[in-house]
């Protein structure tokens, strides 16, 4: 670990400081904020939201997959739906290959909820600032350094929540993680998003999915496009003439790798542009459809993995395996965006539902970290069910708690009584171990 030939200036301290504000970010720093932890939110861009307001504009995982919708995330997360509603920029919808309902919004507006969400609660913002290194003394990390506008500086903690999708606080900290691809499956592919206006919606969605995949297939063999993903999805949004696509394909990227990401996102811009001709081009509703905007960056879907108390598996997903110390549910199905042109589905039996048990964001090594989203203690297979949106944000609420209760008591997260952590989270309206509501609109 450096050493620092001179002493960092104090930007600020906290007894719960949230890396990373992400929909599992932004949800442990309301959650910690709300049990009565002073709380800072460290983000590196301008705004919260993370994939959730820069990538994509839909939470999947808050419904099983099915006939019959069951939802299996409440709390915090159902009140950032619920505040998104109160502005009209959220619908439901039926989502692609049976995923379970959707929830789409608007991202834009999206930013703004999670920011006075956060305040509300009593979190301090701390934006446009880069974790580049952690102090750490034993067993415990002390602080951070960061980067800004104005060169080095230090933050102070008692207890810290990793959410920044690639476990950066872990990897800095050194404790045991594995590299998505070192396991011998490659690491899920990128994608950059993009929406168009100026679509005729009605037109539009009266072309099925079977006839989009065929359209794509025989643009390929004609040999006038290049699409390297012959399934993606096109859905509409709370405007009128507005859809949001998830179609590019980036494969083979390490997306910790600083060159290989900036291929990455021109290509993905490069592909974008090609989708957008084939659409207009050949999709109905499409004639005069113009690209609003691409994603703010490109979509990464797996990097690090950290090695928890607990590591949950693909086996304890198509089981619907429940824990004793579970904190959080997920019904969605194994999504496993491969390097090929389709992408491969495994669903939970019978719109069932698996617990995510506490241990798998307890970090090996460290005592005072905890980490939320989608760089949990789980395997490829396991990942790439849990990594849905939903189930990031329930675990960003069950963190931030954690992270509080352990700061007031003076305690290691693992310390932690698992049944005063349950007993808050039930409270706060989470839910775990097979509850669910139903679809509420």
């Amino acid at each position: 670990m450096p050493v620092y030939t001179q002493e960092l200036p104090l930007l600020a301290e906290a007894q719960v400081v949230v890396l990373g504000s992400g929909s599992a970010g932004s949800t442990a720093a309301i959650a910690a904020a709300r049990a009565g932890a002073d709380t800072l939110l460290v983000e590196r861009y301008g705004f919260l939201g993370g994939t959730s307001t820069m990538v994509l504009d839909t939470f999947y995982g808050f419904y099983t997959p099915g006939n019959e919708a069951a939802r299996v995330v409440a709390g915090i997360p159902w009140e950032i739906v619920e505040r998104l509603y109160a502005y009209d920029m959220v619908i439901e919808r039926p989502s692609s290959y049976g995923a379970g309902q959707a929830v789409t919004y608007d991202p834009t507006t999206l930013k703004v909820v999670w920011e006075q969400t956060a305040l509300e609660a009593g979190a301090r913002l701390l934006l446009h600032t880069f974790c580049v290194d952690v102090l750490r003394e034993g067993d415990r990390i002390t602080g951070l350094v960061v980067a800004s506008k104005r060169g080095l500086g230090l933050i102070r903690g008692q207890v810290f929540v990793d959410a920044s999708g690639d476990a950066d606080l872990v990897f800095r900290g050194g404790a045991p993680f594995e590299a998505a691809g070192s396991d011998g499956q490659p690491a899920q592919s990128l994608t950059t998003t993009f929406r168009l206006g100026g679509v005729d919606a009605e037109r539009a969605q009266a072309v099925k999915r079977d006839e989009m995949v065929s359209r794509m297939k025989a643009a390929n063999l004609s040999g006038e496009y290049r699409l390297p993903r012959e399934e993606g999805s096109v859905h509409r949004m709370p405007m009128a003439d507005v859809v949001a696509t998830n179609m590019t394909r980036v494969a083979y990227v390490d997306g910790t790798d600083p060159l290989e990401l900036t291929k990455a996102e021109v290509e993905g811009r490069r592909q974008a542009l090609e989708y957008t001709r084939f659409l207009r081009q050949q999709i109905p509703g499409y004639e005069q459809a113009y690209l609003m905007n691409f994603s703010t960056q490109i979509g990464i879907r797996e990097t690090r993995r950290i090695w928890g108390e607990y590591r949950l598996t693909r086996d304890d997903v198509l089981s619907a395996r429940k824990f004793p110390d579970a904190v959080a549910q997920c019904g969605a199905p194994i999504e496993d965006h491969h390097a090929g042109n389709s992408t491969r589905w495994e669903y939970v039996p019978e719109g069932g539902t698996y617990d995510i048990p506490y241990r798998a964001l307890l970090p090996q090594g460290v005592d005072n970290l905890l980490v939320a989203g989608r760089c949990l203690s789980a395997d490829h297979d396991a990942h790439a069910s849990v990594r849905s949106m939903g189930q990031c944000m329930a675990m960003g609420q069950a963190a931030g708690t954690a992270a509080a209760l352990a700061a007031r008591a003076s305690r290691s997260p693992r310390q932690l009584a698992i049944d005063t952590l349950q007993e808050q989270l039930r409270s706060d309206g989470a839910l775990f171990s097979g509850a669910t509501v139903a679809a509420a609109r």
